[in-house]
């Protein structure tokens, strides 16, 4: 389960995974992936796929989730269920022409597709060494929605792909300490 850099560390892992994608398609100026906000003009030298997330929605099929218990040395705990994030992200090509951006976007829909689920090693930061699985899908939006998205950052439409990342669990950083029963009594009701 992740703390609050969760977020932070799947960007992390999707950029990693989409550069290990695009080492073989150049030996002289291999394309890289680089997460990248959109605010400021791209660096296309080299070609590159940016990684720009867009949203973070919490996932409503994860809701009501019961507590997490804990049972520390000293004291048991219970805290609320993480919170299930759903990232979606933006991913474009750069630089290049025409055809080695479409290269760069097919390496990364290759890519995406063979690792569908990133876990256990592929994970890093607060992810690694958890039983956390990332499921990743391409999602189906239309061309208004991609020029909304293009719009919302004012920037003009590029062809790119949008992916889902989810479920990222958002650990709850309040813990309630669970006092157990030391005693009890019966009290017994007089029978008529």
């Amino acid at each position: 389960m992740g703390d609050f850099g969760v977020i932070s560390d799947v960007s992390t892992v999707i950029v990693e995974t989409l550069t290990r994608s695009l080492r073989g398609l150049s030996q002289v100026d291999p394309p890289i992936a680089e997460l990248n906000d959109l605010s400021e003009t791209v660096q296309t030298s080299p070609p590159k796929l940016t990684v720009f997330l867009y949203e973070i929605a919490e996932d409503p099929t994860s809701r009501n989730r019961p507590p997490v218990r804990s049972l520390p040395p000293d004291a048991p705990t219970t805290r609320k269920p993480p919170m299930a994030l759903l990232l979606r992200y933006l991913v474009t090509p750069w630089g290049g022409d025409p055809p080695t951006q479409h290269r760069m976007l097919g390496r990364a829909l290759q890519a995406l597709y063979d690792d569908a689920i990133l876990d256990g090693v592929q994970l890093t930061g607060s992810l690694a060494a958890t039983n956390d699985a990332l499921h990743v899908s391409l999602t189906p939006l239309t061309l208004d929605q991609k020029s909304w998205i293009w719009y919302a950052i004012q920037k003009p439409y590029r062809l790119s792909l949008n992916y889902e990342v989810r479920v990222v669990n958002l650990d709850s950083a309040a813990a309630t300490e669970v006092r157990p029963v030391r005693s009890r009594v019966f009290e017994g009701v007089p029978t008529p």
